[in-house]
């Protein structure tokens, strides 16, 4: 329960709102709860009326409440039959009836409302908390999960900010208010009604834990199970070319059945709970009826008929907020368990500090790695080993190496997707863990390795870094691309639409889109990681020969395991295993006759029996 006091901000910022309902519900209760009292006045009424057989009037006048006493005293004064006056107490049965759903509808609008509000609120809250965490967040946590706490989890809790309440307000209001006015007309028969809520309460208090432990266990296989979907869904075509859709088919069943188990054993505690609550209630009723009528026969004076009659009442009111005691725990123990998980992401910070003064600049491009160690948290592997190097303004820089030498690393600590392990990196001689890291980030204009495109049209996918898309831009960035006569091959150009993760494209297009959302931003400093893997090389020819006019005055950093002949570099770094190995220009390394020499011939030799 502890993990639902995260909620306790929501409740404060929409205490307006809690504190009507909340309001509401004791009002609508209370016109509710004066029923059987006006039905108990109409039942001795018309015994005395009719002086019917056997009827003695009760030596204590009934203790009902002012304002019954007052409408009864009304209609007492009025010279109307006992007809008229059944009638008359009637339509103030259907006017109290009218108020308690008005009162209702309002309680409904304030509480239902106010939790819908904190939904909004809280799944902002949760995708918020996910795009400040950093990248090996990501890495270690599977997307569905990410989904299912998002989704389900809030939603579950959205049932407790919601109905719970709504549901444990109305309970507290109607039992309250009726065993006052049950102790009030008859304390000793109030105390037989009420003789099984003891065994109620130690029937809740157990199946409550149990309902906790399975629905934690609910929404982690949910988790395994969206998990298992989502990939799925994402590695289609992998699937289908390695005709792997059964066994696929096999993980998804086999996590599926887990969750059903799981979902099935809470059904089968909560099939046992609610009738087993509607039990006690249907005894309390014949509690009610048998030992009242006793009562009434063995002294008619102290418990009436009308009592009797009242109590019942009482009893079939309290029976759906006395069986929603059930529903409204379980609901809680759910919502917390949800909680639970979300407040595990929330609590979670992100490695990736902003400093509490950050620096603000406009980047020129000057680069300085000093010293630089750094090793990847969740495996453990070092990626970068003592990496020293000073880019000036305006420089064009290759990293070359082959795969899993530190390469990408280099990148992603330069976009401060990660801190160093050990050392310092300076842009224009600012340490980049002083500079305002959103500012940073957007002078950097990147193409990953991995390309990423968003399910939207062509023209968005690339103006995605911009404010505003401007299709000028756009239609430049796709020329310096090498991309825009494909796009005016398709069928709606700019503004056709690209399936999830550029399904409908090929690996080359996508690369090229990528490239030209990096060239729209002009920024000073653009860095290529592995870019033009999935392009031939007469598209690489036409890429690099506009890349070189595009990068005249600006720094930039071309990761790759290729070697650019056409490119001409300012400087080249050769890694290997995290540590540059050598460095300097095409025509210096070729000379040294090294490791970079000998992946240059290995590379035109290929060429040449490509050609």
């Amino acid at each position: 329960m502890k993990q639902l006091k995260a909620l306790n901000k929501y409740f404060w910022k929409y205490r307006v709102r809690l504190g009507g309902g909340i309001l509401f519900v004791f009002l609508s209760n209370y016109f509710n709860v004066l029923s059987p009292q006006i039905t108990g006045y109409v039942i001795d009424f018309v015994q005395r009326s009719l002086s019917v057989s056997g009827y003695k009037a009760p030596q204590n006048k009934a203790n009902y409440d002012i304002l019954v006493v007052t409408v009864t005293e009304k209609i007492e004064h009025l010279d109307y039959n006992w007809v008229t006056i059944v009638a008359i107490c009637g339509l103030v049965i259907l006017v109290l009836a009218l108020l308690r759903g008005f009162f209702l509808f309002l309680m409904r609008q304030t509480v239902i409302v106010m939790s819908r509000y904190i939904e909004y609120d809280q799944k902002n809250e949760v995708y918020k908390h996910y795009q400040q965490l950093d990248s090996s967040f990501f890495k270690t946590h599977n997307t569905g999960d990410l989904m299912n706490r998002i989704a389900e989890d809030v939603s579950r809790v959205r049932m407790f900010t919601g109905p719970a309440i709504m549901y444990l307000a109305n309970l507290v209001a109607i039992i309250s208010l009726s065993v006052f006015f049950m102790l009030k007309r008859d304390a000793e028969l109030t105390l037989y009604v009420l003789a099984p809520l003891p065994i109620l309460a130690i029937t809740i208090y157990y199946v409550n834990n149990t309902i906790n432990r399975k629905s934690e266990k609910i929404q982690e296989s949910l988790s395994d199970l969206t998990t298992n979907a989502q990939e799925s869904y994402s590695g289609i075509r992998v699937i289908k070319s390695f005709v792997q859709e059964k066994a696929m088919l096999g993980f998804f069943a086999k996590n599926s059945e887990e969750y059903r188990k799981n979902a099935i054993g809470l059904a089968r505690v909560e099939a046992v709970y609610f009738p087993s609550i509607t039990l006690l209630i249907g005894l309390s009723t014949l509690f009610t009826i048998m030992i009242g009528g006793l009562h009434h026969i063995a002294n008619p004076d102290t418990t009436s008929l009308a009592t009797i009659v009242e109590f019942v009442m009482y009893v079939n009111m309290l029976t759906f907020p006395v069986s929603a005691i059930g529903l409204t725990a379980s609901m809680i123990q759910r919502a917390a368990a949800s909680q639970k998980r979300i407040n595990e992401f929330l609590d979670t910070p992100s490695s990736i500090k902003e400093p509490a003064v950050p620096v603000e600049k406009i980047l020129q491009g000057n680069i300085s790695f000093k010293n630089v160690d750094f090793v990847y948290g969740h495996t453990g592997i070092m990626a970068l080993k003592n990496f020293n190097l000073e880019i000036k303004r305006g420089e064009k820089v290759a990293i070359v190496g082959r795969t899993g030498s530190g390469k990408s690393t280099v990148a992603q600590l330069l976009l401060r997707m990660y801190d160093t392990t050990k050392g310092t990196i300076e842009l224009d001689g600012t340490d980049i863990k002083q500079l305002n890291l959103k500012a940073t980030r957007e002078q950097i204009s990147y193409v990953p390795q991995d390309v990423f495109l968003f399910s939207d049209t062509v023209a968005n996918n690339i103006s995605f870094g911009l404010e505003k898309t401007v299709i000028a831009d756009v239609e430049r960035a796709a020329r310096q691309a090498n991309v825009d006569k494909e796009i005016a091959g398709f069928s709606e150009q700019y503004q056709t639409m690209i399936g999830e993760r550029g399904v409908t494209l090929s690996g080359g297009q996508k690369q090229r889109i990528s490239i030209a959302r990096a060239l729209i931003k002009e920024p000073n400093l653009v860095i290529f990681d592995d870019c033009l893997s999935a392009v031939d090389a007469r598209t690489e020819k036409q890429i690099i020969g506009n890349l070189n006019e595009y990068l005249q005055d600006k720094t930039a950093i071309i990761i790759t395991h290729r070697i650019f002949s056409l490119f001409d570099f300012d400087k080249i770094v050769v890694l290997e295993d995290g540590e540059i190995v050598e460095q300097g220009t095409h025509q210096e390394l070729v000379a040294r006759k090294g490791y970079y020499a000998g992946l240059y011939d290995r590379q035109q030799e290929q060429e040449r029996e490509t050609e």
